[in-house]
């Protein structure tokens, strides 16, 4: 297994840009307008993440999770993304690509959040199409996969706007606020149309 993890690259972490959004891996820097905005945004996000640790607000915890993503960065197993605006540079939401898989499989699963402010914008559809040519021209992975909550109306049509084709239902597939909650899978490939 040492010898499969030397042979793949390590990509060091880009800054994506399109005219509505700005995609860059997370800082320390970022504490301040990420648990503000996250903060702001605790009832809108909270049934559709897991629960939240009781200090997940907290710069010890943030920086928990920035040696984390480095860790994941490093091992090439996966990529966080903060989302901006590309006016005024305004945080707006986060943006992941987590369990990458090499050998037969190449893929990777995208989780993503919108603070409460800017949903309903398009912004996270942007960020979405953004990150696939990352996905597949970059990091040269095969198929990219995401989950959404039955009941999540607005992550099935960004998925569905972004070129996700829905494959299946997964029963409890996920603990989400607290409890194993059914989720639908969708997922693009490499050769799949783009948006």
């Amino acid at each position: 297994m040492e010898f499969l993890r030397s042979v793949v690259p390590f990509h060091p972490m880009p800054v994506l840009a399109t005219d509505r959004v700005i995609l860059r891996a997370p800082a320390m820097s970022d504490f301040a307008a990420w648990s503000s905005l996250r903060e702001q945004s605790r009832s809108f996000l909270t049934p559709w993440e897991p629960l939240w640790p009781v200090d997940d607000l907290t710069r010890g915890a943030f920086r928990r999770r920035m040696r984390r993503y480095h860790s994941e960065m490093r091992a090439n197993t996966g990529y966080p993304f903060l989302v901006f605006t590309t006016d005024g540079m305004q945080l707006v939401g986060g943006l992941t690509l987590s369990h990458v898989v090499r050998g037969v499989t190449q893929s990777c699963s995208l989780g993503y959040w919108m603070g409460a402010p800017y949903a309903g914008k398009g912004l996270m559809t942007a960020a979405v199409r953004t990150v696939i040519p990352f996905v597949f021209d970059t990091l040269r992975l095969h198929r990219l996969e995401a989950a959404c909550l039955p009941h999540n109306a607005a992550s099935i049509r960004l998925l569905e706007k972004a070129g996700f084709t829905r494959e299946g239902y997964a029963r409890r597939y996920l603990c989400i606020e607290g409890r194993w909650q059914d989720h639908l899978l969708y997922a693009i490939v490499s050769d799949d149309p783009r948006p």
